[in-house]
């Protein structure tokens, strides 16, 4: 049997991963470079150029940033939430060379899946109106480790610690005036995933799979295919379960604060 890992080694770990999350989601989440989240489409005249009418297309769909989007109810926006981040950790997967070299090193489907699922809580909690990063640590160790973590205010010395393994993390992400490109956002995530195989025992215990996906993954050639419908299918139960977590009145006595 693995040796028990005390709540502050995970808390310690779930800390800065937690920080290195929101260069990428607040990215996606806040930034309205077009003014299109406050944008109406007006009655479509001769005297729109292309611009205006392109920027009011826009404003339809339903991304970060847009009025549809704002016009979303919670559940719609998780939902979209699973899809972007399974379809964008099952390409990290696919195309080995956004990871860089930690892609040659890590298990390909459990280390973009943790990713994945870590991302993926942090964007619903976000939805949720949850920010505060003690109650995230604690969404993340109930879901993803099966933890119902005690979390204490961090010491200025661990705050420290946690800003310089966030900033690792994240890496060129996070500089200022750099963009997200596929890349960086690529090399971001294969680094969140290989922080946490540091408790790589306890990741046994997300969300998984059914056993049709782990038969599928143990084959030949199909192998693949039933790891990242396995990662697919505990992407989505990890969603329902934070959302009924997200749902249920905070208990006082928790670590973390909503």
């Amino acid at each position: 049997m693995a040796e028990h890992i005390p709540d502050r080694a995970i808390v310690a770990i779930l800390r800065p991963f937690v920080r290195a999350t929101r260069p990428v989601l607040d990215g996606l989440r806040e930034s309205d470079p077009f003014g299109l989240r406050t944008r109406v489409a007006a009655d479509g005249g001769a005297d729109r150029d292309l611009r205006e009418r392109v920027l009011d297309a826009l404003a339809a769909v339903e991304v970060p940033g847009t009025a549809a989007w704002a016009a979303m109810d919670v559940p719609a926006r998780s939902r979209w939430w699973v899809r972007r981040v399974g379809r964008f950790t099952t390409l990290i997967a696919a195309v080995p060379g956004l990871g860089g070299a930690l892609a040659n090193r890590l298990p390909v489907s459990k280390a973009v899946g943790a990713a994945g699922q870590g991302l993926l809580l942090v964007a619903i909690a976000g939805e949720h109106g949850v920010r505060d990063e003690d109650g995230l640590v604690n969404l993340l160790g109930a879901v993803m480790f099966e933890r119902e973590l005690h979390v204490v205010a961090a010491t200025d010395a661990e705050d420290v610690a946690a800003d310089a393994r966030a900033a690792e993390l994240t890496g060129d992400l996070a500089e200022k005036g750099s963009s997200p490109t596929l890349a960086r956002v690529g090399r971001a995530v294969w680094r969140l995933g290989r922080a946490l195989f540091a408790v790589e025992d306890e990741l046994d215990k997300r969300p998984h799979g059914n056993l049709l996906h782990e038969g599928l993954g143990m084959l030949p050639v199909v192998g693949a295919v039933g790891k990242y419908l396995g990662e697919w299918s505990g992407l989505k139960k990890a969603a329902r379960e934070a959302e009924a977590r997200l749902r249920r009145p905070q208990d006082p006595s928790a670590g973390g604060t909503r």
